[in-house]
């Protein structure tokens, strides 16, 4: 049996034996078409199960966000109900939020039909309850009184063509308007509680899953009756203090995420701090002040404010009754008319009697309300297309707890950063506090389960893993301390020479002289030697106000009017620190029509450790090294300098959320020169929107051609180490939640696999498969102290997973804040690494980055693919991509969609870590 046939764990016993064959049963011929083929059955790959655990390292004592919970109620059962809730004539409920009004109203009117039983209601269409319903269908009517919803905003909105009318102020004044409801309650599924048991023994199943599902929707709906805004798994309350402006009309809204997880030491509650953003309430106009940064309501963009504000909930004064707002008035207030309904005057016909005022009259001398400004501002509209109801702007308030879901601005994001980041210590207190504050005690529904909370944080055993010997310049050993080290009075282990080059500047400020002169002065004290540059091409002063293609165009033209032969290297100076348009087109036309290494800096404050990280990225897109691990340099790193290996760093990168129509780049970065692990390249393609699998692993386009990713990355590493194929492969996958690891072992490492059989029909890798989540909510604590845990801080025991391979690694300092794990999952190990080994490479692997001096959070092949993806898709972002369209687009349920394709990178840099 080849290693391909194995399931994933490299065992044979995982599947139960095959049920036996009764006497009569006469076997079926197979297809004699196929008969000269042996039919291979596809083995479904499963997360491997933990071998051991790793033992090296000083031990420490750690604390951690995981509060114990003890289930005595396990021979119990959920019940699972499906929900359906309908108007009167049958037309389905679609306000968000009226679900839960309407269930806990059946819940309170027909408490003994129920007998006696409390819910769990996800909000939606599911409810749970402990133990069965008396009835397993069941049909219930309630009565709302004064909901808001965007159902019956019309009914209590104004007449005719406009304002609230004299008829509308009688309902006005009535408190109440109610509406009825049909509720249908049918069984659906029963879970039994012995499926969390039995998940804590490492068998988890869909029940298991299912039922730690109920316990999650419990907290929730507990969050949901104290009024809280949830988000998946996380709940924020409506209290001014969370509330951090990060500018722009929005708020960072600060609450807690929380969730059940089965781990080694039973089941635990995991609380942690965690942020939305909300839109600013209070006066709408105040927002839209702040959200377009003018002084006054006067220099507002009403186009732009029409698309923000389109579905965002005001209350209106002085009734207080809240509304959707679906536009705004063509209009402003002062001349926007509308039919205001007569008082008992009907003409001859018996038709009422209409007079068309203005909004404004309207308000101000038949309601007597004061507006000071909103006169010649358009006035918002909260009624049906066919019917505007217009308020003045100075009338509406926007409602608290309102997400933002839009992408943040650069300065919104670094202003959301310094004022949500806390001390460990601090954030201890802040969760022990959430722990009191939910009083989960008090929930029925979880001491019907038997379910008690403890308020303790967890104890674990961390352990300290010590920092791998590096190589710097001359023959120098030295070792990190704390995660960090610096290269003063150092030279770089592998320098190149700048030789043939220039500076580009696109109407930056600087002191250019005075730049090239430091710039070659730290290089020499690094061992790089730097010539004097060819020549500074200044952009013309005309094109200053130029669109980006056509600056990086023109300067090309100068550049090419000038140069002798192409330049082995550019230095490019842009005029704004962060996003700047000249960014992607620039980089696109150095890279791939030229093939010119290029360094773009936006110089402020130029000092030696601004120019020395500088010289660190150009040394290493040149193709030299920084440092580098001693191990590999003798090389002795276990099991990878044994036989020719391969590293690849995967991952996918995502348009913002308010973009959803931007292709994903999917990059893929591989180490090259074995017995290295130091050098990557990297192979960058599109793909359809949102698609988290990679889809161009594998693109057979002939029967002799494959277009994908991983025959190119397989052939640069042949070619680079000496002709020898890769024995081993380990790959890194960043970004995929638990639910896709399946996908990851059974449809990229099949394509993998497929690419290197097609290479070689008689090349067999051997294969390890580690998965890299930063998005998850396990922090860790070191009791007593105000510091964050040790770089290097190893976790693998009783907050890990009860049954698979998984551990959680600080291998950075973190400076601020609170430190965040890396949580890695090993899905696949067909190499045979021992614990140990396997983690002193991953942290190994931190320490290899060639762009800073220190230790970094995920390992260096990762943190590339994300760069070199991120890099790419600033390609994408200025071209008109009709015609770039081409129909290499993956496949989505709706077909195959085109997407723009990346223009491939010139040979001169395909190969280099131009994405250092």
């Amino acid at each position: 049996m080849d290693s391909f046939e194995k399931d994933g764990n490299g065992t044979t016993d995982a599947l139960p034996p095959p049920p036996p064959v009764p006497p009569n049963v006469v076997p079926l011929r197979a297809d004699p078409d196929n008969a000269t083929e042996p039919v291979k059955k596809k083995v479904v790959r499963v997360p491997l199960a933990r071998r051991n655990l790793g033992s090296k390292g000083q031990k420490i004592p750690i604390l951690t966000n995981h509060f114990k919970v003890n289930v005595t109620n396990v021979d119990g059962h959920f019940f699972h109900y499906s929900v359906s809730v309908s108007y009167e004539d049958g037309r389905p409920v679609d306000g968000k939020g009226i679900g839960r009004k309407v269930i806990d109203r059946v819940h309170e009117t027909y408490d003994t039909e129920l007998a006696g039983k409390d819910f769990a209601f996800d909000g939606e269409k599911s409810l749970f309850t402990v133990g069965p319903l008396p009835r397993n269908k069941l049909e219930f009517t309630v009565v709302l009184e004064d909901i808001t919803s965007n159902r019956n905003n019309g009914n209590c909105s104004p007449g005719g063509h406009g304002s609230p009318n004299e008829n509308d102020r009688k309902r006005l004044r009535r408190p109440y308007q109610s509406k009825t409801f049909k509720v249908e309650i049918s069984f659906a599924a029963k879970i039994p509680m012995q499926a969390i048991a039995n998940a804590l023994r490492g068998q988890e199943s869909e029940n298991s899953q299912e039922a730690l599902r109920v316990l999650d929707i419990i907290l929730r709906q507990h969050a949901a009756k104290q009024g809280c805004l949830l988000v998946r798994q996380s709940f924020f309350h409506n209290d001014p203090r969370n509330f951090a402006d990060v500018g722009g009309g929005v708020l960072g809204c600060r609450g807690f995420h929380s969730s059940f997880r089965t781990s080694q030491g039973g089941l635990s509650l995991n609380i942690d701090v965690s942020t939305t953003m909300i839109i600013q309430p209070g006066p709408v106009v105040d927002f839209l002040i702040a959200n377009q940064g003018v002084k006054d309501p006067f220099s507002i963009d009403w186009a732009k404010a029409k698309r923000v504000l389109k579905n965002l909930r005001v209350k209106t004064s002085p009734s207080n009754t809240e509304y959707k707002i679906t536009g705004l008035s063509e209009k402003p207030c002062r001349e926007q008319m509308f039919s205001l309904k007569q008082k008992g005057g009907k003409d001859e016909d018996g038709e009422v009697q209409t007079l068309e005022v203005t909004v404004y009259d309207y308000f101000v001398n038949y309601r007597q309300i004061e507006l000071r400004y909103s006169a010649d501002l358009p006035c918002i509209n909260v009624g049906k297309p066919k019917r505007p109801t217009f308020f003045p702007l100075e009338l509406c308030s926007l409602v608290s707890l309102q997400r933002y879901t839009k992408a943040l601005s650069t300065f919104q994001r670094a202003s959301l950063v310094e004022k949500s980041r806390q001390k460990p210590q601090e954030r201890m207190r802040v969760l022990s506090d959430a722990l009191k504050i939910n009083n989960y005690d008090a929930e029925p529904m979880l001491h019907s389960c038997g379910i008690s909370i403890g308020t303790n944080f967890t104890q674990v055993e961390g352990r300290v893993l010590s920092a791998p010997r590096l190589k710097v310049g001359n023959g120098e050993d030295f070792f990190p301390r704390n995660g960090r080290w610096n290269f003063n009075n150092k030279k770089l282990v592998d320098a190149t020479k700048i030789e043939r080059w220039a500076v580009v500047n696109f109407s930056a400020r600087c002191d250019i002289r005075g730049l090239v002169r430091d710039l070659i002065k730290c290089g020499e004290m690094k061992g790089i030697h730097v010539d004097a540059p060819f020549d500074v091409f200044e952009e013309n002063p005309q094109y200053r106000r130029a669109p980006p293609l056509v600056r990086v165009e023109k300067m090309f033209e100068e550049i090419q009017s000038k140069l002798p032969g192409a330049p082995q290297f550019l230095l490019c100076l842009l005029p704004e620190r962060k996003n700047s348009d000249l960014y992607g087109p620039w980089k696109r036309k150095n890279l791939a029509e030229y093939g010119i290494v290029t360094q773009c800096i936006a110089p402020t404050r130029v000092n030696d450790q601004y120019l020395t990280n500088v010289l660190l990225k150009i040394n290493a897109k040149l193709g030299g090294l920084n440092s580098m691990l001693a191990v590999e340099h003798s090389p002795s790193i276990p099991i990878v300098s044994k036989a020719p290996t391969i590293i690849l760093g995967m991952d996918v990168s995502h348009g913002s959320p308010g973009q959803s129509d931007v292709p994903s780049v999917a990059a893929v970065v591989s180490s090259r020169q074995w017995p290295l692990i130091s050098r990557y390249r990297a192979s960058v393609r599109t793909q359809s929107p949102k698609v988290e699998m990679i889809d161009s692993l594998f693109k057979q386009v002939s029967d002799t051609e494959d277009d994908g990713i991983i025959r190119e990355l397989m052939l640069d590493f042949y070619v680079s180490s000496g002709k020898r194929k890769p024995d081993q492969i380990i790959i890194f996958r960043d970004g995929v939640s638990e639910s896709q690891f399946n996908q990851v072992l059974n449809i990229e490492l099949d394509q993998i696999i497929e690419a290197c059989k097609f290479l070689d029909e008689k090349w067999s890798p051997k294969f390890v498969v580690i998965v890299a989540q930063k998005n998850h909510h396990t922090k860790f604590f070191q009791p007593g102290s105000p510091d964050n845990v040790p770089p290097g801080t190893i976790i693998d025991n009783k907050v890990c997973h009860p049954r698979n391979y998984d551990f959680y690694l600080c291998a950075h300092a973190g400076m601020i804040g609170t430190t965040r794990p890396t949580h890695y999952h090993v899905l696949l190990d067909e190499i045979g690494f021992s614990a140990d080994d396997l983690q002193e490479l991953v942290h190994s692997l931190s320490y290899v980055y060639q762009r800073s001096t220190t230790a970094i959070s995920v390992v260096a092949p990762i943190c590339y693919a994300h760069l070199a993806a991120t890099q790419m898709g600033q390609f994408m972002k200025f071209e008109d991509m009709s015609e770039t369209s081409s129909s290499h687009g993956g496949v989505t349920s709706a077909g195959a969609v085109p997407v723009p394709q990346l223009p491939r990178l010139q040979e001169k840099v395909c190969n280099s870590m131009f994405f250092c």
